[in-house]
């Protein structure tokens, strides 16, 4: 027991060694993930923040070309026009620009899609299309009467085309890579911890239903310390994971195998002491009907000498005393011939049946030992066999006078209960200690230098096999004494 104690003791140790291993590699993982995320985060930043200058630098484009358009409407007529400000003109072949009056219409562009046409009106189409910056009022100076003139404008062909690229790229680097890369169940929280903003390895739920929401958050937060991370829009946000499905199955791997190892050691023992038990008993039937055999001839010469003493006038006192020994002998052999067979229980009265035993025991005990019988004067029927009975009581009261050295005082109390009768048997011995209160039944257990230590163990087989009672000890204290309890059912069924 030892040694398998230490091989349990090892593998759960190894076990732990490698859980702990795998856990720290798991949360190493999921640190890259989170690590991954707040990349993205910069990432996304950082792109956010180098569009809105390429932005504002076309914005600058514009305006610089709608000064120089504003130039060349403010000259006079017949002004020779600067070359710069036709460059500057010129030079626009990227930015989708618009003049339309304040009638909405269009009186020069360019750049523009080539799905537009040559649009002569403002169209809801167009509106929207140049929807994303407020239009620039133009007017001339030399011209006070002319009507304001409004300048759209939209973001390059270039500008939209990498803007585009870039938030493909962006969005394949999340999918791909950040949410493919946890390998255990993962989710980003808010600071308030009430919504999730990404997950990895695990379904999330939709943002609308709250009570799933919940109900993930609770439970994969607090199963890990969490990590911490910056998100934009969002502030600090915890990072929250789980144990993988294989760490879990090698925590609880080994004591599932010492379970089902526990288990079928468990049968394994339960069928050898049932097999150990079967050997036992017929064993015990064996030897009982070879003993009441070999009993057989003798007694019935017994009974022919009795007559012949008969015969011959001897005192009639001796021949009565040999008579009741010869049928005790006669007894002794039933008892042992039913050993092994079923008994057939006949109600009797306990009291009369357990005072006969008693006397019988009385008769052939030394003086110094006082008996007392205390029940009430009733009768109390109990289905019994009446030979088997006998001879737990001559066993349990022949232990007690041992005990006691053939000095003291044997009580036997018989309690009448609505079910059950109960009887105690209580001696002034030298005790039992309370390690032994079971071992005393086992065959062959005996405290005596000469005994076979089959008494107890025939009488708890009497009481519990045949009679489905039970005898135990009920108290014992060492030089004071011991009490067996027998428990019997009145109506023949336990």
């Amino acid at each position: 027991m030892v040694f398998a104690a230490a091989i349990i003791a090892v593998s759960l140790f190894y076990t732990d060694i490698l859980v702990k291993k795998i856990a720290e590699d798991e949360r190493q993982k999921v640190v890259l993930w989170a690590d991954a995320v707040q990349r993205r985060s910069n990432l996304v930043n950082y792109t956010e923040e180098f569009f809105g200058n390429i932005q504002a630098e076309e914005r600058k484009r514009v305006e610089l070309w709608n000064m120089a358009n504003q130039r060349i409407m403010d000259l006079p007529i017949n002004a020779n026009i600067d070359d710069l400000y036709l460059q500057i003109l010129e030079s626009n072949t990227n930015i989708p620009v618009m003049l339309t009056d304040n009638k909405g219409n269009v009186l020069s562009h360019r750049n523009l899609d080539p799905r537009f046409g040559d649009p002569k009106v403002l169209t809801d189409e167009l509106r929207g299309y140049f929807s994303v910056y407020p239009p620039i009022p133009v007017s001339s100076h030399n011209l006070p009467g002319m009507e304001t003139q409004y300048l759209f404008f939209q973001d390059s062909h270039v500008f939209t085309e990498l803007r585009s690229l870039m938030e493909d790229l962006i969005d394949s680097f999340i999918s791909e890579i950040v949410v493919n890369s946890a390998s255990v169940p993962v989710i980003i929280v808010d600071s308030t911890g009430s919504r999730i903003i990404a997950a990895g390895n695990i379904n999330q739920p939709a943002p609308g239903d709250t009570a799933r929401v919940q109900e993930v958050i609770a439970s994969i937060s607090g199963k890990n310390p969490p990590i911490t991370i910056q998100l934009p829009s969002y502030g600090t946000c915890n990072v929250h994971y789980t144990n993988s499905f294989l760490l879990t199955q090698l925590r609880y791997y080994p004591l599932a195998q010492f379970l089902i190892i526990g288990i079928f050691l468990l049968v394994a023992y339960i069928l050898f002491s049932t097999a150990r038990n079967a050997e036992q008993n017929q064993v015990w039937v064996g030897m009982s009907k070879e003993t009441a055999h070999q009993l057989g001839t003798p007694l019935s010469s017994l009974v022919g000498w009795i007559e012949i003493l008969k015969m011959k006038g001897v005192d009639k006192a001796t021949i009565k005393e040999i008579t009741k020994d010869v049928k005790r002998l006669e007894n002794i052999t039933e008892r042992f011939s039913k050993i092994g067979s079923p008994a057939r229980l006949v109600p009797v009265n306990i009291i009369n049946t357990t005072r006969e035993a008693v006397e019988y025991m009385k008769n052939r005990t030394s003086k110094k030992v006082t008996f007392k019988i205390l029940s009430s004067d009733k009768e109390v029927m109990v289905p019994l066999n009446t030979n088997l009975y006998e001879w737990v009581i001559e066993n349990i009261s022949k232990n007690a006078v041992d005990a006691m050295d053939g000095v003291g005082s044997l009580t036997i109390e018989i309690e009448d209960q609505p079910r059950h009768v109960v009887i105690d048997i209580t001696d002034t011995g030298k005790g039992i200690v309370a390690s032994k209160h079971k071992t005393i039944f086992n065959p062959g257990y005996t405290s005596k230098q000469r005994g076979w230590g089959l008494g107890l163990s025939l009488s708890k087989r009497i009481i519990e096999n045949y009679h489905k009672g039970k005898l135990f000890v009920k108290r014992s204290e060492i030089n004071k004494g011991t009490t067996f309890r027998i428990i019997l059912n009145k109506k023949g069924e336990y």
